[in-house]
Protein backbone atom coordinates (compact mmCIF):
# COMPACT_ATOMS: atom_id res chain seq x y z
CA UNK A 1 0.00 0.00 0.00
CA UNK A 2 1.82 2.91 -1.29
CA UNK A 3 0.35 6.50 0.76
CA UNK A 4 -0.33 9.23 -0.82
CA UNK A 5 1.26 13.01 -0.69
CA UNK A 6 1.34 16.51 -2.08
CA UNK A 7 3.80 17.33 -4.79
CA UNK A 8 6.72 18.18 -2.61
CA UNK A 9 6.21 15.41 -0.59
CA UNK A 10 6.00 13.47 -3.96
CA UNK A 11 9.30 15.04 -5.11
CA UNK A 12 11.57 14.26 -2.38
CA UNK A 13 10.29 10.78 -2.01
CA UNK A 14 11.57 10.00 -5.94
CA UNK A 15 14.98 11.79 -4.86
CA UNK A 16 15.57 9.72 -2.01
CA UNK A 17 15.46 6.27 -4.15
CA UNK A 18 18.68 6.37 -5.46
CA UNK A 19 18.26 5.31 -9.58
CA UNK A 20 21.99 5.98 -11.06
CA UNK A 21 21.75 4.35 -14.45
CA UNK A 22 21.03 1.15 -14.78
CA UNK A 23 20.15 1.13 -10.78
CA UNK A 24 16.52 1.89 -11.61
CA UNK A 25 14.69 -0.93 -10.37
CA UNK A 26 13.56 0.86 -7.10
CA UNK A 27 12.15 3.90 -7.81
CA UNK A 28 10.25 1.62 -11.22
CA UNK A 29 8.49 -0.25 -8.37
CA UNK A 30 7.34 2.64 -6.17
CA UNK A 31 6.06 4.37 -9.51
CA UNK A 32 4.29 1.23 -10.69
CA UNK A 33 2.51 0.49 -7.06
CA UNK A 34 1.53 4.31 -6.83
CA UNK A 35 0.39 4.64 -10.36
CA UNK A 36 -1.42 1.34 -9.86
CA UNK A 37 -3.42 3.04 -6.68
CA UNK A 38 -4.53 6.42 -8.95
CA UNK A 39 -5.18 3.89 -11.74
CA UNK A 40 -7.80 1.40 -9.25
CA UNK A 41 -9.62 5.06 -8.00
CA UNK A 42 -9.74 5.82 -11.61
CA UNK A 43 -10.40 3.12 -14.07
CA UNK A 44 -6.89 2.92 -15.33
CA UNK A 45 -3.90 0.28 -16.29
CA UNK A 46 -0.73 0.19 -15.60
CA UNK A 47 2.10 -2.35 -16.57
CA UNK A 48 5.73 -3.21 -16.53
CA UNK A 49 7.70 -2.97 -19.77
CA UNK A 50 10.30 -5.30 -20.04
CA UNK A 51 13.93 -3.83 -21.08
CA UNK A 52 16.50 -6.05 -19.60
CA UNK A 53 16.75 -7.65 -16.26
CA UNK A 54 15.77 -5.93 -13.44
CA UNK A 55 15.25 -2.80 -15.26
CA UNK A 56 11.63 -2.15 -16.92
CA UNK A 57 9.60 1.23 -17.86
CA UNK A 58 6.20 2.12 -16.14
CA UNK A 59 3.51 2.73 -18.27
CA UNK A 60 0.12 3.71 -17.20
CA UNK A 61 -2.77 5.06 -19.25
CA UNK A 62 -6.36 5.62 -18.66
CA UNK A 63 -8.19 4.78 -22.05
CA UNK A 64 -6.17 4.63 -25.57
CA UNK A 65 -3.56 7.26 -24.91
CA UNK A 66 -3.54 10.14 -27.60
CA UNK A 67 -1.69 12.43 -25.31
CA UNK A 68 1.13 10.65 -23.22
CA UNK A 69 3.44 12.36 -20.72
CA UNK A 70 6.87 10.83 -20.68
CA UNK A 71 10.07 11.12 -18.59
CA UNK A 72 13.25 9.16 -17.52
CA UNK A 73 13.82 7.29 -13.65
CA UNK A 74 17.49 7.29 -14.00
CA UNK A 75 20.05 9.93 -12.81
CA UNK A 76 23.81 10.63 -13.13
CA UNK A 77 26.25 10.05 -9.90
CA UNK A 78 26.85 10.65 -7.47
CA UNK A 79 23.70 10.26 -5.16
CA UNK A 80 22.65 12.93 -2.58
CA UNK A 81 19.41 13.18 -0.43
CA UNK A 82 16.76 15.48 -1.04
CA UNK A 83 16.81 18.55 1.63
CA UNK A 84 14.15 21.59 1.53
CA UNK A 85 14.97 25.08 2.00
CA UNK A 86 11.30 26.20 1.62
CA UNK A 87 12.03 27.93 -1.97
CA UNK A 88 14.20 24.90 -3.53
CA UNK A 89 13.95 20.79 -3.23
CA UNK A 90 17.23 19.91 -3.54
CA UNK A 91 18.60 16.69 -4.14
CA UNK A 92 20.01 14.15 -7.25
CA UNK A 93 17.62 14.05 -9.86
CA UNK A 94 15.56 17.05 -8.09
CA UNK A 95 15.06 18.78 -11.75
CA UNK A 96 16.45 15.81 -13.22
CA UNK A 97 13.91 14.61 -13.77
CA UNK A 98 12.08 13.56 -10.36
CA UNK A 99 10.45 16.85 -10.05
CA UNK A 100 9.04 16.26 -14.13
CA UNK A 101 7.99 12.68 -12.85
CA UNK A 102 5.90 14.64 -9.85
CA UNK A 103 4.02 17.19 -11.65
CA UNK A 104 3.33 15.26 -14.39
CA UNK A 105 1.10 12.41 -12.09
CA UNK A 106 -0.02 15.72 -10.44
CA UNK A 107 -1.11 16.97 -13.97
CA UNK A 108 -2.80 13.41 -15.27
CA UNK A 109 -4.39 13.16 -12.19
CA UNK A 110 -5.91 16.73 -12.10
CA UNK A 111 -7.07 15.90 -15.66
CA UNK A 112 -8.48 12.67 -14.38
CA UNK A 113 -10.62 14.28 -11.68
CA UNK A 114 -12.39 16.75 -14.57
CA UNK A 115 -13.30 13.65 -16.63
CA UNK A 116 -10.32 13.81 -19.39
CA UNK A 117 -9.38 10.33 -20.34
CA UNK A 118 -6.76 9.46 -23.43
CA UNK A 119 -3.75 10.21 -21.45
CA UNK A 120 -0.80 8.14 -20.50
CA UNK A 121 2.23 8.21 -18.09
CA UNK A 122 5.46 6.48 -19.30
CA UNK A 123 8.35 6.43 -17.83
CA UNK A 124 11.59 4.98 -18.65
CA UNK A 125 15.03 3.76 -18.10
CA UNK A 126 18.47 4.22 -18.96
CA UNK A 127 18.17 7.73 -20.96
CA UNK A 128 20.98 9.12 -18.62
CA UNK A 129 23.33 6.61 -20.70
CA UNK A 130 21.97 4.70 -23.70
CA UNK A 131 17.81 5.57 -24.09
CA UNK A 132 17.66 1.74 -22.85
CA UNK A 133 14.32 2.03 -21.98
CA UNK A 134 13.19 4.49 -24.79
CA UNK A 135 14.37 2.49 -27.64
CA UNK A 136 12.12 -0.42 -26.30
CA UNK A 137 9.28 1.71 -25.67
CA UNK A 138 9.24 2.58 -29.67
CA UNK A 139 9.03 -1.02 -30.26
CA UNK A 140 5.89 -1.38 -28.56
CA UNK A 141 3.66 1.73 -29.55
CA UNK A 142 0.51 2.04 -28.01
CA UNK A 143 -1.00 4.28 -30.39
CA UNK A 144 -0.25 7.46 -28.88
CA UNK A 145 -0.66 10.76 -31.04
CA UNK A 146 1.62 13.26 -28.78
CA UNK A 147 4.42 12.46 -26.42
CA UNK A 148 5.42 15.31 -24.34
CA UNK A 149 8.94 14.58 -23.09
CA UNK A 150 9.64 16.05 -19.64
CA UNK A 151 13.34 17.65 -18.87
CA UNK A 152 14.58 20.83 -17.23
CA UNK A 153 13.08 23.93 -19.56
CA UNK A 154 11.98 26.29 -16.81
CA UNK A 155 8.59 25.66 -18.78
CA UNK A 156 9.54 26.90 -21.54
CA UNK A 157 8.37 24.30 -24.69
CA UNK A 158 11.26 23.68 -26.41
CA UNK A 159 11.23 24.58 -30.24
CA UNK A 160 14.40 21.90 -30.74
CA UNK A 161 17.29 19.83 -28.89
CA UNK A 162 20.55 19.70 -30.42
CA UNK A 163 21.72 15.81 -31.09
CA UNK A 164 24.71 14.14 -30.22
CA UNK A 165 27.33 12.75 -31.90
CA UNK A 166 30.21 10.96 -29.46
CA UNK A 167 33.40 9.17 -30.84
CA UNK A 168 36.32 7.22 -28.89
CA UNK A 169 39.81 8.29 -30.86
CA UNK A 170 42.04 5.84 -30.86
CA UNK A 171 46.36 6.02 -31.76
CA UNK A 172 48.75 3.66 -31.94
CA UNK A 173 52.21 3.82 -31.69
CA UNK A 174 55.91 1.97 -31.04
CA UNK A 175 57.59 2.44 -27.93
CA UNK A 176 61.17 3.46 -27.93
CA UNK A 177 63.73 5.45 -25.13
CA UNK A 178 62.93 8.56 -25.36
CA UNK A 179 66.45 9.68 -26.12
CA UNK A 180 66.08 7.96 -29.30
CA UNK A 181 62.89 9.33 -30.28
CA UNK A 182 63.73 8.62 -34.21
CA UNK A 183 63.32 4.60 -33.08
CA UNK A 184 59.74 5.03 -31.84
CA UNK A 185 56.66 6.55 -33.50
CA UNK A 186 54.12 8.34 -30.72
CA UNK A 187 51.13 7.55 -30.51
CA UNK A 188 49.89 10.58 -28.74
CA UNK A 189 51.58 13.28 -31.30
CA UNK A 190 49.06 11.21 -33.65
CA UNK A 191 46.21 12.29 -31.60
CA UNK A 192 47.18 15.10 -31.13
CA UNK A 193 47.62 16.23 -34.86
CA UNK A 194 44.00 14.66 -35.18
CA UNK A 195 42.68 16.47 -32.15
CA UNK A 196 43.71 20.06 -33.98
CA UNK A 197 42.04 19.30 -36.90
CA UNK A 198 39.03 18.11 -35.19
CA UNK A 199 39.01 21.77 -33.33
CA UNK A 200 39.47 23.30 -36.39
CA UNK A 201 36.11 21.28 -38.10
CA UNK A 202 33.49 23.57 -39.45
CA UNK A 203 30.50 22.22 -37.89
CA UNK A 204 27.84 24.96 -39.16
CA UNK A 205 24.90 26.37 -37.12
CA UNK A 206 21.28 26.41 -37.58
CA UNK A 207 18.92 29.40 -37.12
CA UNK A 208 17.12 28.11 -34.49
CA UNK A 209 19.93 25.69 -32.51
CA UNK A 210 22.54 27.90 -32.86
CA UNK A 211 26.13 26.31 -33.58
CA UNK A 212 27.22 23.46 -33.37
CA UNK A 213 30.32 22.49 -31.00
CA UNK A 214 32.82 19.90 -30.00
CA UNK A 215 34.46 19.11 -26.57
CA UNK A 216 37.67 17.19 -26.19
CA UNK A 217 35.91 15.08 -22.85
CA UNK A 218 39.01 12.78 -22.16
CA UNK A 219 42.34 12.25 -23.00
CA UNK A 220 44.52 9.12 -21.78
CA UNK A 221 47.65 7.41 -23.00
CA UNK A 222 51.31 6.81 -22.95
CA UNK A 223 54.03 4.70 -20.39
CA UNK A 224 56.03 7.22 -18.90
CA UNK A 225 57.71 10.14 -19.74
CA UNK A 226 60.69 8.63 -20.53
CA UNK A 227 58.80 6.27 -23.14
CA UNK A 228 57.48 7.53 -26.49
CA UNK A 229 54.06 6.48 -25.89
CA UNK A 230 52.57 3.48 -28.40
CA UNK A 231 48.58 4.31 -27.23
CA UNK A 232 46.70 7.43 -27.20
CA UNK A 233 42.66 7.63 -26.65
CA UNK A 234 40.62 10.62 -26.50
CA UNK A 235 36.67 10.99 -26.36
CA UNK A 236 35.10 13.40 -28.35
CA UNK A 237 31.30 15.01 -28.05
CA UNK A 238 29.97 16.99 -30.90
CA UNK A 239 26.63 18.29 -30.61
CA UNK A 240 24.65 18.21 -33.49
CA UNK A 241 22.82 20.79 -35.14
CA UNK A 242 21.41 18.53 -38.22
CA UNK A 243 21.06 14.78 -38.91
CA UNK A 244 24.98 14.47 -38.63
CA UNK A 245 25.87 12.97 -41.28
CA UNK A 246 28.44 16.05 -42.64
CA UNK A 247 29.73 15.98 -38.85
CA UNK A 248 30.49 12.34 -38.89
CA UNK A 249 31.92 13.10 -42.61
CA UNK A 250 34.61 15.81 -40.86
CA UNK A 251 35.08 13.35 -38.11
CA UNK A 252 36.89 10.65 -40.39
CA UNK A 253 38.65 13.55 -42.44
CA UNK A 254 40.60 14.31 -39.32
CA UNK A 255 40.82 10.93 -38.29
CA UNK A 256 42.68 10.03 -41.73
CA UNK A 257 45.24 7.57 -41.25
CA UNK A 258 46.38 8.35 -37.69
CA UNK A 259 43.69 6.88 -35.86
CA UNK A 260 40.99 5.02 -35.43
CA UNK A 261 37.54 5.93 -34.94
CA UNK A 262 34.80 4.30 -33.07
CA UNK A 263 31.45 5.57 -32.68
CA UNK A 264 29.45 5.69 -29.12
CA UNK A 265 26.61 7.57 -29.86
CA UNK A 266 24.59 9.20 -32.66
CA UNK A 267 21.63 11.46 -31.96
CA UNK A 268 19.94 13.61 -34.77
CA UNK A 269 18.93 17.05 -33.90
CA UNK A 270 15.43 17.27 -33.10
CA UNK A 271 12.90 20.77 -34.07
CA UNK A 272 9.61 20.65 -32.63
CA UNK A 273 6.33 22.87 -33.03
CA UNK A 274 5.46 25.96 -31.82
CA UNK A 275 2.01 26.49 -30.01
CA UNK A 276 0.38 29.68 -29.22
CA UNK A 277 0.16 30.86 -25.48
CA UNK A 278 2.96 29.04 -24.60
CA UNK A 279 6.73 30.73 -23.82
CA UNK A 280 9.66 28.82 -25.86
CA UNK A 281 13.36 28.63 -25.43
CA UNK A 282 16.10 26.08 -27.19
CA UNK A 283 17.93 23.34 -25.57
CA UNK A 284 21.49 22.30 -26.19
CA UNK A 285 21.00 18.65 -24.43
CA UNK A 286 19.80 15.54 -26.20
CA UNK A 287 16.98 13.66 -25.02
CA UNK A 288 15.12 10.80 -25.46
CA UNK A 289 12.71 12.09 -28.43
CA UNK A 290 14.75 10.99 -31.18
CA UNK A 291 15.06 7.12 -29.84
CA UNK A 292 11.06 7.15 -29.62
CA UNK A 293 11.07 7.41 -33.48
CA UNK A 294 8.10 8.98 -33.60
CA UNK A 295 6.37 5.41 -32.30
CA UNK A 296 4.76 7.40 -29.30
CA UNK A 297 3.30 10.28 -31.27
CA UNK A 298 4.63 14.04 -32.21
CA UNK A 299 7.18 15.28 -29.46
CA UNK A 300 6.87 18.56 -27.73
CA UNK A 301 9.80 18.71 -24.77
CA UNK A 302 8.78 20.94 -21.95
CA UNK A 303 9.23 20.99 -17.83
CA UNK A 304 10.20 22.66 -14.78
CA UNK A 305 13.85 23.16 -13.68
CA UNK A 306 17.10 24.74 -14.98
CA UNK A 307 19.57 22.56 -16.96
CA UNK A 308 22.01 24.54 -15.48
CA UNK A 309 22.23 22.97 -11.98
CA UNK A 310 21.43 19.92 -13.30
CA UNK A 311 24.38 16.84 -12.97
CA UNK A 312 25.82 19.16 -10.30
CA UNK A 313 26.45 19.01 -6.64
CA UNK A 314 23.75 22.43 -6.26
CA UNK A 315 21.10 20.36 -8.40
CA UNK A 316 17.46 21.89 -7.35
CA UNK A 317 14.38 23.04 -8.33
CA UNK A 318 12.31 25.73 -7.77
CA UNK A 319 8.99 24.96 -5.85
CA UNK A 320 6.63 26.88 -7.92
CA UNK A 321 7.95 25.72 -11.26
CA UNK A 322 6.38 22.43 -9.92
CA UNK A 323 3.32 23.74 -9.47
CA UNK A 324 3.09 25.98 -12.50
CA UNK A 325 4.50 22.84 -14.42
CA UNK A 326 1.18 20.79 -13.68
CA UNK A 327 -1.44 23.86 -14.70
CA UNK A 328 0.97 23.97 -18.00
CA UNK A 329 1.27 20.34 -18.45
CA UNK A 330 -3.08 20.12 -17.88
CA UNK A 331 -3.15 23.33 -20.66
CA UNK A 332 -1.08 21.10 -23.02
CA UNK A 333 -2.60 18.14 -23.12
CA UNK A 334 -5.98 20.22 -23.55
CA UNK A 335 -4.82 21.68 -26.38
CA UNK A 336 -3.37 18.70 -28.03
CA UNK A 337 -6.57 16.44 -27.23
CA UNK A 338 -8.23 18.96 -28.94
CA UNK A 339 -5.79 18.89 -31.86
Amino acid sequence: MVSFMNVFDLTRKLIDIESITPNEEAVGEFLFAYLSEIAARTNGLVERMDVEPHRFNVFAHWGDPTVTFSTHMDTVPPFFASRDDGEFIWGRGACDVKGIIASMIFAVEALLAEGVRGLGLLFVVGEERNSAGAFAAAKQPRGSRFLINGEPTENKLALGSKGALRYEITAHGRMAHSAYPHLGESAIEKLLDVLERVRRMPLGADPILGASTVNIGTIKGGRAPNVIPDFAQAEVFVRLIDHGEAARALMTEAAGDLAELKEVIWVPAVHMKKLDGFETCVVAYTTDIPAFEGAWGEPLLLGPGSINVAHTDEERILKHEIIDAIEIYKQLARKLLQT
